[in-house]
């Protein structure tokens, strides 16, 4: 998604201290072990209260800016789904909600130029963004993203229970970009190094897997989502060395009595995953 930010990871062209609301936005640093104020997880803003709402909570947590308007039909499908993944995250991230009928300069300086439009702010910052109405697994997914930062094993373990139930519904994309996030914040996570270099195989990128798998810390290469990966990938390439399947059952209805073919084509069935296939053989 952040293939679709106009503010990449310094916050693009906006200066540190902007003026939101007539408030310089610059807020006081937090100090390090500091709790966190209790705010309220979903709430409306204005311009005179942004900066207070967006920048300087940003600070202490990454928010969400959902900007909208009544006549918008796209942003009345986007904004529920929004409030419920944004409380699904259990306080992961705040989401503050903007009516740029009501309050268009925040909008203009952000150059914001349709809607909706949702942007993530962070240390005081707009750090990535999307435009449109987009899926609700494609919305956990951005959550993860920008605000897996500093969380913990639940969160972890949350955010792969959403890649595996993405892949288990066709949602590959959305998979990889939940694996991609898990790994940017936890980049020894076996079981997202294990999925996303999986998918990669299961697209026909024998290298792109490999590649993923040699992102494992040495310590944790033999542990065993990555052994049965690298055993799959073994396979496959010792199965695409025999020969062309359709050649080898040709060999088998001309002679039954090849072993040979009849033992490299249930090889390669059974690399392919067609186990019942290979047994016959």
């Amino acid at each position: 998604m952040s293939d679709n930010n106009p503010f990449g990871s310094s916050g693009g062209q906006y200066a540190t201290s902007v003026q939101y609301g007539g408030t310089d936005a610059t807020p006081a640093k937090v100090a390090l072990g500091e709790p966190p104020v209790a705010v309220d997880v979903i709430k409306d803003t204005t311009t005179a209260t942004f900066a207070a709402d967006v920048i300087q909570e940003s600070r202490r947590q990454p928010v969400l800016v959902d900007f909208w308007a009544p006549w918008c039909g796209p942003c009345k499908q986007l904004t529920p789904l929004l409030e419920k993944a944004v409380t699904a995250a259990g306080g992961k991230v705040k989401l503050v909600k903007m009516n740029i009928d009501d309050h268009p300069s925040i909008a203009g300086q952000l150059g914001i130029q349709s809607i909706p439009a949702v942007i993530a702010f962070r240390d005081g910052q707009p750090v990535d963004g999307f435009m449109g109405a987009i899926p609700e697994s494609q919305i956990a997914a951005f959550i993860q993203k920008v605000g897996g930062k500093n969380n913990g094993a639940p969160q972890v373990a949350e955010a792969l229970a959403a890649a595996a139930e993405a892949r288990a519904a066709g949602d590959v994309q959305t998979a990889a970009d939940i694996y991609d996030a898990i790994l940017e914040q936890a980049p020894e996570t076996i079981e997202a190094i294990a999925g996303l270099g999986d998918l990669l195989f299961e697209a026909g990128d024998a290298d792109g897997a490999e590649a993923v798998l040699a992102r494992a810390p040495e310590a944790k290469k033999d542990a065993p989502p990555l052994a049965a990966l690298r055993a799959k990938i073994a396979l496959a390439a010792q199965a695409q060395a025999l020969g062309n399947p359709a050649e080898l059952e040709r060999r088998l209805a001309e002679n039954p009595g090849d072993h040979q073919a009849r033992f490299d084509l249930a090889m390669i069935q059974n690399a392919n995953g067609e186990r019942m296939a290979a047994a016959d053989n």
